[in-house]
């Protein structure tokens, strides 16, 4: 049976991979097993492949050992070859994160790299049902949800996993039998990690306790992914139900329907685990909390406001100052909040949140866009007297998320406009002004 792998192979990529025939591909392999037999398979399909090996430079000779090895199998099968060297224990520290996390980070950061520089479609890795089991017992050890329990994906994005219907035990055999070297791992026999531990003691009872215990996990898994599909559609009608879109990076959450769900908590998993979010005690508790209170992922920021949650992506490129030059009047300048157009116009309209009027030449040129700061203040238009923006942001009663978000369009030191809210009195159009100049965000 196992000696069929390659039409097993072959069968496989035709019923659910078929995307992969006309592809242009980059395989990650590191030299063991697993990567070498899928290039292998690969290579005889037919596939058009490249390679690509980091050296991560934890194992000293053996590594670079390791990158030779795979640079003369590039050589025998000419494919093309890309490698790369880490100091992946620099970077680890750097980042502070343990050795294995360290390079994951920096081979997958890698791959997307030459596979946008060299247009490659997809990245190939050469998980296997083994990795598969090994890495639901590690999720299922340290407490998980479905996500954790369904496995490996075999497609995410642009990364591929052909191999993932087939054991370890398959692939040597394979190897054995069309007389396939590859480099064996010394890290893979300490018992250091997790992983090996599992791979090394607890796998090796399951199956002799059940031999067929690894295709049983595989039906198992199955089922638990159609599972995950029926909670996903259940959770798309939920969302029409409580959410509303107000931006592309903000959404808000109707509370006391969130509320009034059977298992609000577990409701509030399923919505929220996409967006990084993990505390979950945390997140049933701003249900009830203070208007104002606001819970915090690594990219996220979930606000209790009145009646609502609000759920904002955090801006990357707050703090930021970009400067606009009078030659750009009359066209369309990108900012982080919209598309901000300048022009000169023979009189006014109607002047609204997103629209002003000025008198050109009362503006110094570059003027800037920059996010309001703490001491700001400006002259509101049709009133006397100067505001400080902070009030201003109060009396217009903004969220918290909302005020984080606010610029100004400055003359010099002075404010022009805070953008979208309110125009400064001093730069308004009079019966003295020659060029008024309408700017619009977009």
């Amino acid at each position: 049976m196992l000696a069929s792998l390659f039409p097993k192979f072959q069968e496989h990529i035709n019923d659910n991979f078929p995307f992969l025939k006309d592809a242009k591909l980059l395989i990650a392999i590191s030299g063991g097993l697993d990567s070498v037999v899928l290039t292998h398979l690969s290579y005889k399909l037919g596939l058009n492949i490249s390679l690509a090996h980091c050296n991560f430079n934890l194992r000293g000779a053996e590594s670079d050992a390791d990158e030779t090895f795979v640079l003369e199998l590039a050589e025998t099968l000419d494919v093309e070859v890309f490698l790369e060297s880490f100091n992946t224990s620099e970077y680890a520290s750097e980042q502070k994160l343990s050795t294995q996390l360290a390079a994951r980070e920096l081979r997958y950061h890698w791959f997307e790299e030459l596979a946008n520089t060299f247009n490659f479609d997809y990245i190939l890795t050469a998980h296997h049902a083994d990795d598969n089991l090994e890495t639901f017992l590690i999720n299922l050890s340290r407490g998980t949800g479905l996500d954790g329990l369904t496995g490996i994906p075999s497609v995410n994005g642009k990364v591929v996993r052909p191999l993932l219907n087939f054991s370890r035990a398959d692939l040597e055999t394979y190897a054995q039998e069309e007389h396939i070297a590859w480099r064996e791992d010394s890290s893979n026999a300490s018992d250091k990690y997790v992983r090996n531990q599992l791979r090394h003691h607890v796998v090796p009872l399951l199956k002799e306790i059940n031999p067929e215990f690894l295709q049983n996990f595989n039906k198992t898994q199955e089922h638990l992914k159609e599972s995950q599909l029926i909670i996903e559609d259940q959770i798309d009608d939920i969302l029409e139900h409580v959410a509303d879109e107000i931006s592309p990076n903000h959404i808000q959450f109707n509370i006391e329907k969130l509320k009034s769900l059977s298992n609000p908590k577990a409701y509030l998993y399923q919505v929220f685990k996409e967006y990084g979010f993990s505390n979950w005690n945390d997140m049933v508790a701003l249900l009830d909390a203070q208007t104002g209170k606001q819970i915090f992922s690594k990219d996220y920021v979930l606000l209790r406001d009145r009646e609502r949650l609000i759920l904002s992506e955090i801006s990357k490129s707050e703090g930021k100052t970009m400067g606009i030059e009078a030659s750009q009047l009359g066209t369309e300048i990108i900012t982080d909040l919209g598309i901000i157009s300048m022009g000169l116009v023979g009189e006014i309209s109607d002047a609204t949140k997103d629209t002003i009027y000025v008198d050109k030449d009362l503006l110094n040129f570059p003027l800037t866009v920059r996010p309001w700061k703490k001491g700001d203040y400006f002259y509101p238009f049709g009133m006397q007297g100067k505001k400080k923006i902070s009030k201003l942001l109060k009396d217009e009663k903004l969220s918290l998320r909302t005020k984080e978000n606010i610029y100004l369009l400055c003359s010099g030191p002075d404010v022009v406009w805070v953008i979208n809210l309110r125009a400064d009195n001093r730069f308004k159009v009079t019966k003295t002004t020659k060029q008024i100049l309408k700017i619009k965000l977009c």
